[in-house]
Formats: structure tokens, sequence, C-alpha cells
């Protein structure tokens, strides 16, 4: 089995839309209004924003902190 990138995932557009479609689409199928189903999707997209900002801040923190030590490293030799 491959290692799966979850950072990648889960900063993916595509796959956050992908599952707004399946729940709203779920929604209606079974008998829910379809305002209940926009009202789902939006939330779903809302949480996905919040999702992909904060992996990608925490990204590149970690990738400042990485450089500062590179720099601190060069600068002592």
């Amino acid at each position: 089995m491959k290692n799966i990138n979850w950072t990648r995932k889960l900063t993916s557009r595509k796959m956050w839309t992908a599952v707004a479609s399946f729940v709203s689409m779920m929604i209606v199928a079974t008998g829910g209004a379809e305002n209940t189903a926009t009202q789902v999707t939006a939330l779903i997209m809302a949480g996905a924003s919040v999702v992909a900002y904060i992996i990608g801040e925490g990204l590149t923190d970690a990738a400042n902190v990485e450089t500062e030590v590179e720099v601190t490293t060069e600068e002592e030799v």
C-alpha cells in the first residue's frame, strides 16, 4: 500500500468539493430539503478553508524554523 500524503489531501480543493457534493446529494437523496443541503455544503467548504489555512501556515512556519536553524549553523562555521 502506498503512503498517503495527508497534507496534500486535506488542502486539496477538489477533495473538499467532492466531499461537499457527496454529502449534499445524500441529504437530497434521503429526503432532506435542498436548502439544508446548500447550508451543509457551505459549512463543509468553510471548514475546508480553515483546515487548508491552518495546514498552510504550519508548513510555512516549519519552513521558517528550518531556515533559521540553517542560518545559525552557517554563521558559526
